[in-house]
């Protein structure tokens, strides 16, 4: 008999950490995230989407075993803007059996439900501002920073319990290296205009250069599927966490007549730097990363941000502004050392973008799925 339990946000995580252990032992590309990291994600004092949002954790355990885990939130900015009684369920990582995993998501239903839900989406952990989707395709390789990773199994487990497709999201893998002649002209067309500026991020000016960032990011993307605005809070939050990890050479900001209007964020992939703690920064892991990362540095990197703002979308000749931002930050992750980067993630039917990135020479090598249920009177 499997037995759940919950657990409140801001509770002992012990177990709800630690169960990834268990699950992926065998498995040598999961990278455990930093135990400190997921915490603060899940306490109510320090994420700020909790002042918008809600969730709860489950773990299921057998036999005095932890075999599994999931959470189950609703995002208040979410039900503003779509009005769809829409709430997640997330951070899903069992054993292969199928009763683990039905437990999980039916705990995780029924919470929703007495919450007024009449939809489960997921998994989103814990919104679709964080890490999204479960993988499909591309098991053989490591996740990158604030990706997800499963086990083959995982995806047939969520849709034997009535789940279905909602959206793909792709990631690309890029190999820093010699531009394409078309991206090189795009590049330098951009160049050539006067009342082009663009420059990285600034560290000593992070609150603010972060601020413009999000202006672009919540213009440029408020159109694509499952978009919330990031809060003034998540946007002071970003800001404090880039002060740790940033490496201004693979950011630009461009501005058009000093208007800012084209953002491009690439981000060191932690994971690997951090393959080998276990979750554990300490005694010995903040020593191991704080050199890694300021000393001897990740050979990759992940784009998270790259945003265009609607006013100058359309402007024809400012359309290879999404070209030249490739071109500049493969030009300066060359000169810093990185060897791969990371785009993504896309949405599966984002035609243009998705055909762009294919002709800048980056291959789709991994595919995330989020899944969708009807709530039903069974689920309250």
């Amino acid at each position: 008999m499997i037995e759940v339990r919950e657990i409140q946000v801001g509770g002992d995580l012990k177990e709800f950490l630690g169960v990834v252990d268990r699950i992926y032992a065998a498995d040598p590309n999961y990278v455990r995230p930093l135990d400190m990291d997921v915490g603060d994600r899940l306490n109510p004092k320090k994420n700020p989407f909790f002042e918008h949002g809600e969730a709860v954790l489950f773990t299921a355990h057998k036999g005095g075993k932890c075999i599994g885990r999931a959470s189950a939130s609703i995002d208040r900015e979410h039900l503003e803007r779509y009005q769809d009684d829409t709430g997640f369920f997330g951070f899903l990582d069992t054993i292969d059996d199928e009763e683990v995993a039905r437990t999980l998501l039916e705990h995780a239903e029924k919470w929703l439900a007495k919450k007024g839900m009449k939809r489960a989406r997921g998994p989103m952990s814990l919104g679709i501002n964080e890490e999204v989707g479960c993988l499909i395709e591309g098991f053989d390789t490591p996740p990158y920073f604030l990706m997800c990773h499963h086990l083959p199994y995982q995806a047939g487990l969520i849709e034997k319990n009535g789940y279905v497709k909602a959206k793909d999201f792709y990631a690309w893998k890029y190999q820093v290296g010699e531009i394409n002649k078309r991206t090189k002209k795009a590049q330098e067309d951009i160049r050539a205009l006067p009342e082009v500026t663009y420059r990285p991020l600034e560290p000593k000016h992070v609150e603010r250069d972060v601020k413009i960032v999000t202006d672009i990011f919540n213009d440029a993307w408020s159109e694509n599927w499952g978009f919330v605005p990031l809060t003034a809070s998540e946007v002071a939050k970003m800001a404090q966490d880039f002060k740790l990890i940033l490496d201004p050479q693979i950011t630009r900001l461009v501005f058009i007549d000093g208007e800012p209007a084209a953002v491009a964020v690439a981000l060191p992939n932690l994971n690997e730097l951090i393959r080998d703690l276990d979750g554990k920064l300490f005694p010995l892991g903040f020593a191991k990363l704080l050199w890694r990362l300021k000393i001897t540095g990740p050979q990759s990197g992940r784009l998270v941000i790259l945003g265009i703002a609607k006013k100058f979308r359309h402007v024809r000749k400012y359309a290879p502004l999404s070209a030249f931002l490739f071109a500049e930050l493969n030009d300066a992750g060359q000169r810093a050392g990185y060897k791969w980067g990371e785009l993504g993630w896309t949405l599966d039917d984002n035609g243009p973008v998705n055909a762009a990135i294919r002709l800048m020479g980056a291959k789709l090598y991994k595919k995330y799925r989020v899944y969708d249920k009807a709530l039903t009177s069974k689920s309250s």
